[in-house]
């Protein structure tokens, strides 16, 4: 049984408050494109994993195994799973490809067992495997608060393209995070974008562009801001950071720019893709 396991892009990401617990309180607006990875899982003897990306783990590191693990917990199966992920989706890019992964096998094993998970069931699983886990499995434009748990989401009105560009290096998410500082932790876009967004505010979204994490992402990975200065050099009306990095996305609503800029830039040996927010 096939998913498709669709990445996402970070439009505002605020960090506002550094827990008790040591995890951080976030205020977020996340898309989903349309650009994925295919995980495709079926029966077998004994659970194994294939895959075209021969760097994926294939051990407790892999999101798709945590996943599986703790559904077998909770539901006490004893199946295993023949499972091939085709990514697309580079890694330590904060597009979420592994936690989207996650999601998939989550959806497909509810169905292929007949689990009768409610969306509730989904979501608490996916908090246990990653924070953006229950966002992958929601699938859809929203507010994302708390520490990812939180979901709002909203009909989306607002059409653009995107032009993603990650360079070889990718940004260690827990470093990111250990990198702030008190006074980068501020707040108020999420609404605005939200509203831009639902009201086709072209305008308000190019404004409202925000990630806490680009300082000190752009500190270990200076190539971020290099990327930007090309992407806003080209003509693209905003530039951000998705996530906690490495990947950042020009946008514009000129087709003929995104097409000529995805070419220019893979010239840098940069990854590079042309996608749009997938509407749900």
């Amino acid at each position: 049984m096939k998913d498709r396991a669709y990445a996402k892009v970070n439009l505002v990401l605020e960090v506002v408050n550094r827990l008790e617990n040591g995890y951080h309180e976030l205020n977020m607006i996340m898309a989903p494109l349309n650009f994925y990875d295919v995980v495709d899982i079926e029966f077998a003897s004994v659970t194994t994993i294939e895959s075209n990306a021969v760097y994926l783990p294939v051990d407790q590191r892999n999101t798709v195994i945590k996943a599986i693990e703790l559904l077998r917990a909770k539901y006490q199966f004893q199946q295993q799973f023949k499972i091939k992920i085709t990514k697309h989706i580079p890694t330590q890019a904060g597009l979420a490809g592994g936690s989207s992964d996650a999601a998939s096998t989550i959806r497909i094993l509810n169905k292929l067992l007949r689990l009768n998970m409610s969306l509730q069931d989904m979501l608490d699983i996916g908090k246990q495997v990653g924070a953006d886990v229950p966002f992958c499995i929601l699938n859809q434009p929203a507010v994302v608060r708390g520490i990812g748990e939180v979901l709002q989401p909203f009909e989306l009105e607002c059409d653009f393209w995107l032009v993603l560009v990650k360079p070889r290096k990718g940004v260690s998410t827990k470093l990111a995070f250990e990198a702030l500082e008190g006074k980068d932790m501020v707040g108020g876009h999420v609404d605005e974008m939200k509203k831009a967004l639902q009201s086709d505010d072209y305008p308000s979204v190019i404004a409202n562009l925000f990630n806490t994490l680009e300082k000190p992402s752009i500190a270990m990975v200076p190539e971020i801001a290099d990327i930007k200065d090309k992407l806003l050099a080209m003509g693209f009306e905003g530039a951000l950071m998705s996530g906690s990095g490495s990947t950042v996305f020009g946008i514009t609503r000129q087709e003929a720019l995104a097409n000529q800029a995805s070419a220019t830039l893979k010239q840098y040996d940069y990854f590079t893709r042309k996608v749009q927010l997938l509407k749900k």
